[in-house]
Formats: C-alpha cells, structure tokens, sequence
C-alpha cells in the first residue's frame, strides 16, 4: 500500500465533508460565518466546490490551507461505506462528528510514516511501526466506536515518539548550528539568510516572517505557524513533518527547495 497517496486528499471520493463538518468564523480567512454540520453555500449537488479555482480571491483563503489528509475519503467511503449524508440523512449528524477525528488519526499517521523514511531514527523505527500500525487499527473501527476513542491520550503518545525521533535526526547536525526555538514568537521575524539547520521549530509562530534564503535542512516544523511567511529561496530540504497545508499557507517561489514528497503551491510565484 502506497500510504503517502492514501493520506492525500482525494476530494473526487469525499462527500464534501470540510465544507459541512467545520466551523467558520468571519476572518480573513473566511468570508461568512458558517456553523459545523451546515454545508457551505458554495458547495454544489455533486460535492463539488463551486468557487475552487477562485477561492482565494473570493474571501475563503482558509480553505485553500485545510488538508484533511486523506480521512475525508476514508470517512466517505470505508466507515460509512459510500453512503453519502444527503441521500442517508441518517448518517449525517455522526458523520460529521467522525471526520474531525478521522482527520487528527490521518494527521499522525502522516507524521508516522515520514518518521518511517528517516534514517537516523532507525533505532526508533520498531517503535514507530508499532504505532504506526496502532494508529491505522484506529481509524477502522465502527463509526459508534469513534466517540469513545481516547485521541488526546493517543496523540500525546505519538508526540512523545515523534519528538524523539526529531531528537535523533537533528542530532546528526553540529551543535553549533542547532537552535531552540519551540513554540517562540517570530511574527514579521527578520530570519533572511537565516542558518536554521537542525533548529526546534515546533509550534513557533512565524506568521509573516522573512525567511528568504533560510536554511532550513533538518529543522523541526511539526506545527509550526508559516501563515504568509516569506520562503522565496529558503532551503527546506530535509525539513522534518513539513506539510502541504504549511506551505499552502506560505510564500514562496521557482528557487525554494522542498522535499519530494510535497509540491510547489501553484499560487507561489516563479
């Protein structure tokens, strides 16, 4: 089983379920207020977007940064077994109420497989296996089976394996060059050029900063804010748990270095 390709989004085999399951609050993000269970007045009769192409000039930003991971088909076609919510209204109010854990247990399960590919976590990787494959069980229990589920504990479990796993790999860096940034606020932060090999990223918020030129090979992004962050030309190579949605959210251009696994937002310049 190609698991990269199954915790892709494949919206063709989803009932639309980002656009009914979620709240929406009035932003920059948003243009409407939207509550959870009440479908998008933009989502059409095949469960299509009617505005997808346009969405960041219509108001809804947001969306263009929202990545399900790939739980929004698995919902859609393995739990409810293609049963969609307008036709078997019956399903719709627990539907919904599985997708956004469905979508945390596919989140992890994108983490867990990267850790799968790193070779300097080698010693960790029969652990990561292990939860790997806990991990995927959960997301195939009964659709009633959903709500009992401790995820909160699950993740916790995860994080403290993940964080080990970073642990090793940035430690194949030199001392010197590694920085401890968790969880710090670099909003608008001036980091041009900036030698960020092997740093501890996770959870800082670098909303609008200037990264151009960074070097960002073998830092730790796991949860990082990268809202408008400027990325022309950093090198991202090597980045540990980065994710699609993170670079959705940010700028970048033809010169910035990605890992193979994640593509070049197509609204990035050249």
């Amino acid at each position: 089983m190609d698991r990269a390709a199954v915790l892709r989004a494949d919206c063709a085999n989803c009932f639309g379920l980002c656009c009914v399951a979620l709240t929406l609050t009035r932003s920059a993000d948003f243009a409407v207020n939207k509550d959870a269970g009440q479908p998008c007045h933009n989502l059409q009769d095949d469960f299509r977007c009617g505005i997808h192409t346009a969405l960041r000039t219509e108001g809804f930003p947001g969306c263009t940064v929202y990545d399900c991971f790939g739980a929004g088909q698995k919902v859609s076609q393995e739990t409810f077994d293609g049963q969609d919510w307008r036709r078997a209204p019956q399903t719709a109010q627990q539907m919904f109420q599985v997708f956004p854990v469905m979508r945390q247990l596919h989140e992890l399960l994108w983490y867990l497989t990267e850790a799968l590919t790193l070779q300097a976590a080698r010693p960790l990787h029969g652990e990561i296996r292990r939860t790997l494959d806990r991990t995927e069980r959960l997301t195939h229990v009964a659709p009633d089976a959903f709500t009992a589920l401790d995820v909160d504990g699950h993740r916790d479990d995860v994080a403290a394996l993940l964080l080990r796993t970073s642990e090793l790999v940035r430690g194949t860096v030199p001392r010197k060059k590694k920085r401890n940034l968790r969880g710090a606020d670099l909003i608008g932060a001036r980091l041009k050029d900036a030698d960020l090999q092997g740093a501890d990223l996770r959870g800082a918020y670098l909303i609008a900063a200037d990264l151009t030129g960074a070097d960002l090979r073998h830092a730790d992004v796991i949860g990082a804010d990268l809202r408008d962050a400027e990325l022309s030309g950093a090198d991202l190579t090597g980045s540990l748990f980065l994710t699609q949605a993170q670079l959705n959210a940010a700028r970048g251009n033809g010169a910035t270095k990605l890992p193979p696994s994640l593509s070049r937002p197509t609204h990035w310049g050249s």
